[in-house]
């Protein structure tokens, strides 16, 4: 009988693994009594950690987990009193598919995108991959600074403003802002991108890129929600939410690329 090529090995064994160590944790957060997930959400949240470990690896995964985690904490800032005036997340803030697709679709694709590339082997191919391994971190920074900002600015917002007009609205409405919850979403676009350079994803400009990026999606994300999310039907959290990362990967992409420009004109 032929032994499997050692190149198949290698392409096959991390697969084999992400399925293992994902499904161990499928089964811990399954039985724990205080979920995160709804049942449906856990399953769907296997299957993103099976696509970003075998496509990322370890490090990929824990920019994942850090969001997830830190998103989660920050949907249970002032629930009690959130819930009272009826702009907490449903279901207490536990995620279900459409929460983790939503949170998750751009940066997945992001990273099977980088996986392709980089089987390539060539040096254009990595450079390219590296692109869209920015544009993953960068959707994650920008996932993780619309959440803190939102859940932090309904909880503790003192003045709340619309963003179109900057008209003061009370704390929930869609498109509002506020001193507070900008400030935390610039702090957690922050450390989720200071995370992914400690892990050696991304340089150190990149870090600066990300947290651009996500301040300017997450404002326009508030733009869309205050003009187009409550008249277009179709248009729900989750829409907003993958147009809001589509714009923060995007925007890192064109960042670091002028950055690049600039570098080779000697502009900087």
């Amino acid at each position: 009988m032929a032994l499997p090529s050692p190149e198949l090995l290698d392409i096959f064994m991390p697969w084999a693994f992400a399925i293992g160590i994902n499904s161990v944790l499928l089964a811990i957060a399954w039985f724990t009594p205080k979920k995160l997930l709804t049942p449906a959400g856990l399953v769907h949240a296997w299957i993103l950690g099976i696509i970003l470990w075998g496509t990322l690896g370890w490090r990929g995964y824990l920019v994942m987990m850090f969001y997830f985690l830190v998103g989660s904490a920050a949907t249970r800032i002032g629930m009690a009193q959130k819930e009272a005036a009826g702009i907490a997340e449903k279901r207490s803030g536990a995620r279900g598919p459409e929460n983790v697709w939503g949170s998750a679709l751009i940066a997945t694709v992001c990273a099977l995108v980088t996986y392709s590339l980089t089987t390539v082997g060539t040096p254009w191919f990595y450079a390219l991959a590296s692109l869209f391994l920015l544009g993953y971190v960068a959707s994650m920074s920008t996932k993780l600074a619309d959440t803190c900002a939102s859940e932090v600015g309904k909880a503790y917002g003192k003045h709340t403003f619309l963003i179109t007009n900057l008209q003061p609205v009370a704390r929930g409405t869609e498109g509002a802002v506020s001193l507070e919850g900008t400030l935390a979403g610039l702090v957690a676009g922050a450390l989720i991108a200071t995370l992914a350079w400690a892990l050696g994803l991304i340089t150190a400009i990149d870090v600066v890129i990300c947290v651009v990026a996500a301040f300017v999606a997450t404002n326009l994300e508030s733009v869309i929600g205050a003009t187009l999310q409550t008249k277009i039907s179709w248009m729900t959290n989750e829409v907003v939410n993958v147009i809001n990362t589509l714009i923060g990967a995007a925007v890192a992409i064109g960042l670091a690329i002028g950055f690049q420009i600039a570098l080779q004109a000697g502009v900087v």
